[in-house]
């Protein structure tokens, strides 16, 4: 049966969130990384305008809110909440940066222009996710209208996510006394196997990037004339990443960007596979014809959460085809992305990834990697009784279905950096990005019915922990 105390909840959504949430994917917020000029342009300064305000009018008893601001750094939203059992914390997280536009939109809309169909909410930034700050609100909104009991409540919303939460450490020192040591840790940055239950986070894979320039001449020539003297720059390109992928398997060669995989996140993979079938494949928008890397469904969950993988993100020193002449090419760059297994130590990993590729360069060619970001994952600690068993009757109530739980493939840097400052917390990582919604490509959208019951949740959870005497 679904939970009665959905109804507020939907209407709040309805009424002041959805509209709010259209104003600002409205806001081209690009995140620092994607956007250097953003202090300059200030639409980031823009998206923490519209949710300041918007939390001010739905201010709720006691709160405190600061738009934080250190120089040269991207700017933090936090507010404080005082709860009725004191004892205790809950910091709850989000971001309002945003990924690039990409290519690809619906006709009619984009990455800056919302769009409601089916349900879903499109535009960029929306589930990925710009709706957590709202979401939070919502959540204490409901408990102190059904009278729940809530512990102490740290929200804290970045702007620089996206880039790899650069800025975040010295956040996180300047706040260390408000935030104080949280028992309970809620993140709304990640992802649901589908809109059917609650769906926590187990893992969070790490992420280190960079640009690989190869360049065999100081200009382009005749092809005709040079081929079969100078080697191809992407040929040789194409060879340094054959010493770190497999180019048929695509499996990561080398063993020091491997790491075990615990023997209970392969049982979780498996359930999660018998729950998501081959959605867990056809959730992409494949071409006709296309297969995935394995057919073996709990693999697919693995090679996503727990296993390296790299893709080729952009590229330079390619002309267009119609621009495209008999010309060998003086040099080729790539963009490299690397997606890490949650233990695999990142900046550690980035080292070993220049020494991989810069190392005896095939027929002398001149080649660097100069690394970009390097995030370490996240591996969630033992999940308390009363936390497992808050989450799946509450999963129950909203939905009718038990919780269920997965790594997800992403990053979320600021997982990593509390994991090591607070090992005594317990973590909800979740969210709203399920099949089809697309962060950080085309058509990102947030499913408003799923948000609507995510948000009555994670309430009941923040409940729970203030009532649990453990």
């Amino acid at each position: 049966m679904e939970n009665r105390s959905l109804t507020p909840i939907s209407q709040f959504w309805d009424e002041a969130i959805v509209p709010t949430l259209v104003e600002y994917i409205k806001i081209p917020a690009k995140s620092p990384h994607f956007d250097k000029a953003w202090e300059k342009n200030g639409h980031i300064d823009a998206a923490v305008k519209l949710a300041e305000a918007w939390c001010r009018k739905h201010a709720l008893p006691g709160m405190e809110m600061e738009v934080v601001r250190l120089p040269g750094r991207t700017p933090v939203l936090f507010i404080q909440i005082p709860g009725s059992v004191k004892s205790k914390t809950v910091l709850m997280y989000g971001h309002l940066d945003k990924q690039p536009e990409m290519v690809g939109w619906h006709e009619g809309s984009g990455p800056w222009e919302p769009r409601i169909a089916d349900g879903k909410l499109y535009g960029r930034g929306g589930a990925d996710d710009g709706y957590a700050v709202f979401c939070s609100i919502a959540v204490l909104r409901h408990l102190v209208e059904e009278k729940k009991p809530f512990s102490n409540i740290k929200i804290l919303i970045e702007c620089c996510e996206e880039s790899g939460s650069f800025d975040l450490p010295a956040y996180l020192e300047v706040l260390a006394g408000r935030i104080q040591k949280p028992d309970l840790v809620i993140a709304l940055d990640s992802g649901c196997g589908n809109y059917e239950q609650l769906w926590g986070t187990t893992s969070l894979r790490g992420l280190l990037n960079g640009v690989l320039n190869v360049e065999v001449l100081t200009e382009g020539v005749h092809s005709g004339d040079a081929s079969g003297v100078v080697a191809s720059s992407f040929r040789v390109a194409r060879l340094l990443l054959e010493r770190i992928e497999d180019p048929e398997s695509g499996t990561i060669r080398p063993a020091v960007f491997h790491a075990p995989i615990p023997p209970e996140r392969g049982e979780q993979a498996k359930r999660a596979a018998g729950v998501l079938g081959e959605e867990i494949w056809r959730k992409f928008p494949f071409v006709k014809g296309m297969a995935p890397m394995a057919e073996d469904l709990a693999d697919l969950v693995l090679n996503r959460t727990w296993r390296p993988a790299l893709a080729v993100t952009g590229a330079e020193g390619l002309p267009l085809p119609a621009n495209a002449g008999n010309v060998l090419l003086p040099k080729t760059t790539l963009a490299l992305s690397m997606r890490l297994p949650p233990t695999v130590a990142a900046k550690k990993a980035a080292l070993q990834l220049k020494t991989l590729l810069e190392a005896d360069p095939p027929y002398g060619a001149k080649v660097s990697f100069e690394g970009g970001q390097a995030a370490d994952g996240w591996n969630a600690p033992a999940t308390e009784a009363w936390l497992e068993k808050a989450l799946d009757e509450s999963s129950k109530r909203c939905f009718g279905k038990g919780v269920m739980w997965m790594g997800e493939g992403g990053t979320i840097p600021f997982m990593a950096m509390l994991g090591a400052k607070f090992p005594q917390a317990q973590f909800l990582i979740t969210g709203v990005l399920g099949p089809h919604s697309n962060a950080h490509g085309p058509n990102e959208f947030l499913h408003i019915e799923y948000a609507k019951k995510l948000t009555a949740c994670v309430a009941d959870i923040v409940a729970a922990h203030a009532s649990n005497r453990a």
